[in-house]
């Protein structure tokens, strides 16, 4: 015959029970997962803020007498810790420039492609009609496009710099954060509070630059947590084709596409920026996940 307690139990596992502890409590709040993918993204920000003070070398300076040395567990010397690539140029050293310019090329891509996409989401939610269709119409025009045969028109009719890679890089995947911010905007306007400003006259600026876009912000910032290693990794796949980053200047895609050359005789050049990119997108995507779960009232 079941008792009480057990009807109780049987309802909700929770009421009844010893509590759980500070340690079971801050695993299902922080996830050791997400720890180190957190760790390790500070530790990229870290070293793209004081690249100059730890590198041992510039990333261009060359030593030709020590060409292809291998890393140290490899049999090399302590002067080149991860081996030197074809020029003699330490491999560790650019490694870590190409992490802060790859950083700096995904975070202003991610950025612009973010602005750009609330703005115009915000713009169809507002006037509607016939602006909503145009808006509507170039997110499926843009959709529909292949951004490779997109940027390789545009890089070989402007030609290649740093600027212009970066607004490329903005320019792709605008349409997710239109799609997103419209929609959410226009739950927004239905809401009471909204409503209620534009009642008391407040102008459209007002409206969504103070209340509904601070409402919305929650979701966007997943959306660029989730966005940002794919930027990354396009950077990578456009300068491993040669039309991204130029030298002088490095990136980890740049690294891997000079290193593909001496895969058999010279791993290290390629295997270490490939890493990087592996470990510093699954960091971030782990990062968008777990803010996309906290965030999200609807998954709680």
């Amino acid at each position: 015959m079941a008792t009480v307690t057990d009807d109780r139990i049987a309802a909700d596992p929770t009421a009844v029970g010893p509590p759980r502890s500070r340690v079971a409590r801050f695993v299902e709040a922080w996830p050791p997962s997400v720890l180190l993918a957190l760790g390790w993204i500070v530790a990229m920000l870290l070293i793209a803020a004081s690249v100059e003070w730890i590198a041992g070398y510039a990333y261009t300076a060359m030593d030709l007498r020590a060409r292809l040395s291998p890393p140290i567990l490899f049999g090399g010397t302590e002067r080149h810790l991860l081996g030197t690539d074809e020029l003699g140029r330490d491999v560790l050293s650019r490694l870590l420039y190409s992490i802060r310019m790859s950083l700096l090329i995904a975070f202003f891509g991610t950025l612009i492609a973010a602005t750009l996409g609330t703005f115009l989401g915000i713009l169809a939610a507002h006037f509607r009609g016939w602006v909503e269709d145009i808006v509507l119409t170039m997110i499926d025009f843009q959709a529909s496009m292949p951004f490779l045969i997109i940027a390789l028109a545009v890089l070989a009719f402007f030609g290649n710099s740093l600027i212009l890679f970066i607004c490329l890089m903005g320019f792709h995947g605008w349409e997710r954060y239109a799609r997103i911010s419209r929609g959410l905007a226009i739950a927004a306007n239905e809401q009471g509070y909204a409503g209620a400003v534009r009642q008391l006259g407040a102008p459209a600026w007002r409206i969504y630059g103070r209340h509904v876009l601070p409402n919305i912000a929650s979701t966007l910032i997943v959306s660029m947590t989730l966005a940002f290693p794919e930027t990354i990794l396009l950077e990578s796949g456009l300068s491993f084709l040669g039309l991204g980053v130029q030298p002088p200047l490095t990136s980890l895609g740049n690294m891997v596409g000079y290193g593909r050359e001496y895969l058999t005789r010279a791993p290290w050049i390629m295997l270490a920026p490939s890493a990087v990119i592996v470990l510093t997108t699954l960091s971030i995507s782990l990062v968008g996940d777990w803010l996309r779960d906290r965030l999200d009232p609807t998954l709680k």
